[in-house]
């Protein structure tokens, strides 16, 4: 059956998921790009984001490899998707990753705004859902054609899902850096009333990786 799931999605020991002030500059908020350090050596990493050779091959890889495992479609919020805020005001903005992004499946981007979908190379194309969360899910869902279904972020959206407790599977790799302030993830939550546990948790130099499933 298929999941909704979210993996290697990179918390801060204080709950936060990215930091304060995003802009084009600071696509993470300011201090964010430091929660990335376990997953951006691995070879999942240079292959999937740069298509470069090489990497790590400890447990960071094996949980970033996990993430992409599986996936028929990715669901992101609009803040993950570009900088741009309000009504798109042309078609110039195509995302972060350039002309062959990462994903390789069909992409749902939230938004209140309209806008016609985006084919890109190597088999991503960005549809733009504005009817809320459980019409992208749907149209994710049906495009992941029995595979899972990736929640990539960022932090409000990720809520979201929670909150309707649409997410079954929740990897978070929690690197021992504190943000102070920003988009916390947990905040107002109450995680057990909704139904998740903590089944799996292993701890590395960089990242301690921790699996919730919800009961």
């Amino acid at each position: 059956m298929s999941k909704l799931r979210v993996n290697a999605f990179s918390l801060s020991l204080d709950g936060y998921g990215a930091g304060p002030d995003q802009d084009l500059q600071n696509p993470l908020g300011v201090g964010g790009e430091s929660l990335h350090k376990w997953f951006v050596d691995t070879r999942t990493f240079r292959e999937m984001v740069l298509g470069q050779d090489g990497g790590t091959t400890d447990i960071n890889e094996a949980f970033a490899a996990r993430s992409f495992e599986n996936v028929g479609a990715w669901i992101l919020g609009r803040n993950m998707f570009g900088p741009i805020r309000g009504e798109w005001p042309d078609n110039s903005w195509k995302g972060w990753w350039g002309d062959n992004p990462p994903y390789h499946v069909p992409v749902f981007v939230l938004t209140h705004h309209k806008r016609e979908p985006i084919v890109m190379e190597g088999g991503t194309t960005f549809y733009f859902i504005t009817d809320g969360i459980h019409s992208a899910l749907e149209k994710a869902k049906a495009a992941a054609d029995g595979k899972d279904v990736r929640v990539g972020g960022g932090v409000a959206t990720i809520r979201q899902y929670l909150q309707e407790r649409l997410i079954d599977e929740l990897h978070l790799a929690i690197s021992p850096v504190l943000l102070g302030k920003g988009e916390n993830l947990f905040a107002g939550l109450d995680m057990l009333k909704l139904g998740y546990q903590c089944t799996e948790q292993v701890a590395t130099a960089l990242a301690t990786h921790v699996v919730i499933k919800r009961a």
